[in-house]
């Protein structure tokens, strides 16, 4: 997102140890390549701000060598494994939340990698300013893959806000929409976190497809302001490949659904906007080919450069010029499955409630 990790707000030391241990939790899929690269980041920032690290991986099911490189991980370095059938995040991240020890907890995704002064700096926040209990990692997305690349300029677009011009600084309910969030990297109080967890409430009835991120932390924006700075940092690993970019496209069409929907905001908002726009386009290409293609061109053309105009690099640019006719209609098809998903979750919703009412 922008932004350089260490500058001038690097902390060479702290005076109090208020954060003495932190318990970190992470879910894992098939990431044999990754996760031993992440814990071993983790576990070095750890050692650099002298916090003893209680860290949990659930892995969620993983068919790949993940499970050897755990278990190695685990006898050499004392982190905790747990395993379970293939449930999605939210379930592992559930099970990995009963399990931590600490009142306080890092959420870690396995393709994030934290910089090795991020939790030096966070201890000595959390020294001078308890009061800011919630703090979302700033992340640098590594664009040296073309689909990683296009990701991080649509990051630039809908939170130019903060991408712009990184900086300390906090958001809430008010302004939910408008900041980069998530829980790829996310330090919070475990009892927070864990009522969010528990009152998360999807529109679809397969909660592997909700979005768990968005929605629990609109959750926790309602009760704390969450702080985001460049100096608490991490960088993510996007996965390489156009198969695995179609289908992430397609996962994320269904889980923005789910994410913002629901809830009044600029992205609602935005997001009405663009299929009112979707189907205008559709009506005038039956009557008016060219015209509509016209339109369609505009529109992948005027992708790249909004992506320049926010502040993207040249290599943002150039895989949104390349990307985004892929992005789209698959990416759209995503929408519809989750208003698809949404639509019929909301009517048998509606038929077991009727039914109850109608019960003797």
């Amino acid at each position: 997102m922008g932004g350089t990790p260490g500058g001038s707000g690097r902390v060479a030391a702290v005076t109090t140890d208020r954060l003495r241990a932190l318990s970190v939790v992470m879910p894992v899929f098939n990431e044999q390549s990754w996760v031993r690269t992440s814990l071993e980041a983790l576990l070095r920032a750890g050692e650099v701000a002298g916090l003893a690290l209680d860290v949990v991986v659930v892995d969620d099911g993983s068919t790949d060598d993940t499970p050897a490189v755990l278990a190695e991980l685990s006898a050499r370095a004392g982190i905790r494994v747990l395993t379970q059938s293939n449930s999605g995040r939210l379930a592992a991240r559930a099970a990995g939340l009963a399990a931590a020890n600490e009142p306080f907890v890092l959420m870690l995704d396995s393709r994030v990698v934290i910089h090795e002064q991020a939790l030096v700096w966070l201890k000595a926040q959390v020294t001078e300013h308890p009061e800011r209990r919630v703090w979302n990692g700033h992340v640098d997305v590594e664009t040296h893959n073309i689909y990683a690349a296009y990701w991080s300029g649509l990051v630039k677009i809908g939170w130019r806000r903060y991408t712009a011009n990184p900086r300390l600084v906090s958001f809430g309910a008010e302004d939910f929409d408008y900041y980069p969030k998530g829980t790829t990297c996310l330090y919070i109080p475990r009892d927070l976190v864990v009522d969010a967890t528990a009152g998360f409430e999807s529109m679809f009835d397969n909660e592997k497809l909700s979005s768990d991120d968005t929605r629990m932390l609109r959750y926790v924006a309602e009760h704390e302001r969450i702080w985001i700075s460049p100096e608490f940092a991490f960088t993510y690993h996007g996965k390489s490949g156009l198969r695995g970019f179609r289908r992430q496209c397609y996962f994320r069409g269904t889980t923005f659904i789910d994410g913002y929907l629901g809830r009044a905001g600029a992205i609602r908002r935005a997001l009405i906007a663009a299929m009112v726009g979707v189907v205008a386009i559709a009506a005038v290409t039956v009557f008016a080919p060219l015209v509509g293609l016209a339109c369609v061109l505009a529109v992948l053309l005027a992708t790249p450069v909004v992506v320049r105009l926010v502040g993207g690099s040249w290599y943002e640019v150039r895989a949104a010029a390349v990307l985004t006719p892929v992005f789209i209609p698959i990416f759209g098809v995503g929408i519809l499955r989750g208003l698809y998903l949404a639509a019929t979750s909301t009517r048998r919703s509606g038929v077991r409630t009727d039914s109850a009412a109608s019960a003797p």
